[in-house]
């Protein structure tokens, strides 16, 4: 028996309470570290399906404390090539570079793409930066024949698709 666990064992009812929910939210945190495992690339390639894909999204990223930006690229065939951070930030903002994404997607021969990133404060509505980057990004790409297929925001339970809403 652990040092904690004989602590708990010994202290009073809201003591024990307490106990209880830092052992509950040690599984927790272990049962989100295996998950996160196997969400691997191997697991995108995989993904048949927006849901799955944002899924698989929200448990990678979605309890990230940075903002992380990055692309799910595609083939022709719309399957997944490479998936990717290309940018990380802060806890609330990230800065990111069309310029930069245009050169990942060239390098790949990428058809087209999936772009991604996570809000730490956990609400998944979209800012106007995040609208107005979404569509620098679409007409950067779109220049060099790529197509932007969705922009998907996540946190740990929610996630946004640009696509659904009818904003790409």
């Amino acid at each position: 028996m652990n040092a904690t666990a004989l602590e708990c064992r010994d202290s009073g009812a809201i003591a024990n309470l307490m106990c209880r929910r830092q052992e509950e939210d040690a599984i927790i945190s272990e049962a989100l570290a295996i998950l996160r495992r196997r969400t691997s690339r191997a697991s995108y390639e995989r993904a048949n399906s927006p849901t799955e894909v944002r899924r698989l999204l929200m448990l990678t990223y979605g309890a990230a404390e940075k903002e992380h930006f990055g692309i799910l690229w595609l083939d022709v065939k719309n399957r997944i090539i490479k998936r990717e951070i290309l940018f990380t930030g802060t806890l609330a903002s990230c800065h990111v570079y069309p310029r930069e994404v245009v050169k990942a997607g060239l390098a790949l021969n990428a058809s087209g793409c999936i772009l991604f990133h996570n809000h730490p404060s956990g609400m998944a509505e979209p800012s106007e930066a995040d609208r107005l980057l979404t569509r620098n990004i679409t007409q950067a790409l779109g220049l060099v024949d790529m197509r932007v297929l969705d922009h998907i925001i996540v946190t740990g339970e929610l996630a946004y698709s640009f696509a659904e809403h009818g904003e790409l």
